[in-house]
């Protein structure tokens, strides 16, 4: 906890899943819980740089390395430690990413090959399951930046990005009244400093807790002024 309220991050990717990721899903859980948070959620990359092409038509093998980094996070927390299941996904020859949160095994697994349900289509498929959609980093590449009415809100803090980035994120979020605004470390490397996420009064136990919370507005942004 931090202040009396409860601490979690919500951008975060592990080695065993994210072909980026550098850290084993065990440290990485150690390094959150070292830096006084009370969960996690696990968004790796569900991407063609995350698969290889032989296998990135083959939904089955994509749900087995898919849920893997969350599966081996899962099982490092023990019970007093939050792990739950998010995603970063980017569609086949796609360059723009969408966090999602309320994500589930049985979905994963029962939805065939996310990688070809674009934009519209997936945000289509998000609401009939009760997921909540963010555009990440939209100042990232290039000036390509989710269509907002493809998402739920965006993140306007990113622990990776620079500050010019970050407070156009947050300007552009403003400017069209977004109004779930989030904050991820977008966790990479043990070397990424910048931890950040959000802060609640109630602890963070399940999905509907996640969901709740964030379109409720009932929690704080973690910042650093140097990237803000």
């Amino acid at each position: 906890m931090e202040n009396g309220k409860y601490k979690y991050e919500i951008h975060c990717h592990t080695d065993e899943t994210s072909n980026c990721g550098r850290v084993p899903a065990a440290r990485l859980i150690e390094i959150y819980k070292e830096r006084g948070y009370d969960g996690v959620v696990i968004t790796d990359h569900y991407s063609q740089m995350t698969f290889k092409e032989k296998d990135a038509f083959k939904a089955g093998k994509l749900y087995d390395k898919f849920l893997l980094g969350y599966r081996t996070a899962k099982e490092a927390a023990g019970d007093d430690f939050t792990v739950l299941l998010g995603m970063e996904l980017r569609g086949w020859c796609s360059a723009i990413d969408f966090l999602v949160y309320g994500m589930t095994e049985d979905f994963v697994k029962n939805n065939g090959n996310l990688l070809f349900k674009y934009c519209h289509r997936f945000y289509k498929l998000a609401k009939k399951n009760g997921f909540l959609i963010i555009g990440p980093h939209p100042y990232r590449m290039f000036p390509i930046r989710p269509s907002l009415h493809a998402v739920d809100g965006i993140e306007i803090y990113n622990g990776k990005e620079s500050k010019e980035h970050n407070q156009k994120a947050l300007a552009w979020a403003k400017k069209h009244n977004v109004k779930i605004m989030t904050s991820g470390s977008d966790f990479h490397r043990d070397t990424h400093t910048n931890f950040s996420g959000i802060l609640t009064d109630e602890p963070i136990k399940t999905n509907d807790d996640l969901i709740r919370i964030l379109k409720s507005g009932n929690y704080e942004t973690i910042t650093n002024e140097a990237n803000f």
